[in-house]
């Protein structure tokens, strides 16, 4: 299964307002496992950079004056993600506006809704009424995003697929390795890995004082405990 983790940096917030794409960081997935494949790009918006944006980015004009227009980029862009894998986007809607946008602008096909895997819906789903922005989910994951000073899509992008993997179960394993090629059977290392039995039981996390108590409160509850009839 292949997907992409996807993340734009953008002007502003309204395509409808004049604001353009000014960088687009993606990386692959398959089989949640990254494969080493990236796709990174800065985009002159062929408009100024406001203020508020420079200080979110650090992207300027003089930075984005001889970077290629999206036109130019648009199918390099499309090539990477393909007609059907899954794009894994913290806040889809927003990101899907302004790359359908763009794509309009420039008579390329639009990318489909429904292609998007909006990771801040799962984590408001699993996380009711906590935090779901990326540094927060960095922060309940023990993820390192020390080098988020700035906003860049490639380096959100990275974060976002470690984000990702913890919200849909857990760190894989092999995470950060690159896939091996597959072998005739298109079976990749990731398809043939098998988890190993613990080689010794993690010790008890509770200290023997409270084992005691949990007995003790066990034993005035009779018989009929479940802890007894499962012990």
């Amino acid at each position: 299964m292949r997907e992409i983790v996807l993340d734009t940096e953008t002007t502003g917030f309204e395509p409808s307002e004049g604001h353009r794409i000014v960088e687009i960081g993606a990386l692959e997935l398959f089989n949640h496992v990254p494969t080493g494949r990236t796709y990174h790009q800065y985009i002159n918006p062929e408009r100024a950079m406001p203020k508020e944006a420079f200080e979110v980015h650090g992207l300027g004009d003089d930075f984005l004056r001889d970077k290629p227009k999206f036109g130019q980029i648009a199918q390099d862009f499309l090539d990477f993600i393909g007609p059907d894998s899954k794009l894994v986007i913290h806040n889809a809607a927003f990101d899907m506006k302004f790359l359908n946008a763009e794509l309009s602008w420039v008579k390329k096909p639009l990318i489909a809704n429904d292609r998007a895997l909006d990771t801040l819906m799962i984590a408001r789903r699993k996380f009711p009424g906590s935090p779901a922005s990326l540094d927060a989910l960095c922060r309940r994951f023990g993820i390192d995003n020390s080098a988020r000073t700035l906003h860049g899509a490639l380096l959100d992008s990275e974060i976002l697929a470690e984000v990702y993997l913890e919200l849909i179960g857990g760190r894989q394993p092999g995470f950060g390795l690159s896939i091996e090629a597959s072998d005739s059977q298109g079976q990749g290392a990731a398809e043939q890995w098998r988890p190993h039995a613990r080689p010794a039981p993690l010790p008890p996390r509770i200290t023997e004082a409270e084992a005691e108590a949990h007995a003790a409160f066990v034993a005035k509850l009779g018989d009929s405990a479940i802890w007894k009839r499962f012990a």
